[in-house]
């Protein structure tokens, strides 16, 4: 569950960055409003759930030896995982773009061409069907 939850997170933010990344070139004022707003939620979902394990972390009782010691591998876990996702996750992700965009040769992304100008692309056209 800790593993979802920290996925779910990272995948928030990177399909939030990608889609930022799509409208064009980032502005400081996008750059900013997108890190605002993917924060939010990832603090959200990270607090509620470390919150709902908070009884877990207070046991007492018969086992509450194994509830306590299952509640702070978990909510260190969560913390740890909000703090990766974060801070490393956006780093990482500018960091793959710079070095996809890096490798690529200027104008490339865009088709070029026979395939773009209409020709068959050193393909040979198929027969039209005839049904029988």
């Amino acid at each position: 569950m800790l593993v979802g939850l920290a996925a779910k997170n990272a995948i928030l933010i990177v399909e939030f960055a990608k889609g930022e990344l799509e409208k064009g070139p980032p502005s400081r004022r996008r750059r900013v409003g997108g890190g605002k707003a993917c924060f939010r939620p990832v603090l959200m979902t990270s607090f509620a759930f470390i919150f709902g394990l908070l009884p877990l972390w207070f046991a007492s009782g018969a086992g509450a030896v194994s509830r306590r010691i299952l509640g702070t591998a978990v909510i260190t876990g969560m913390v740890t995982a909000t703090g990766i996702a974060i801070f490393i996750i956006p780093m990482l992700f500018v960091l793959v773009e710079r070095a996809s965009q890096w490798r690529k040769p200027h104008g490339q992304g865009v088709l070029q061409g026979p395939a773009q100008s209409g020709g068959s692309g050193g393909r040979v056209p198929a027969a039209p069907y005839k049904p029988e």
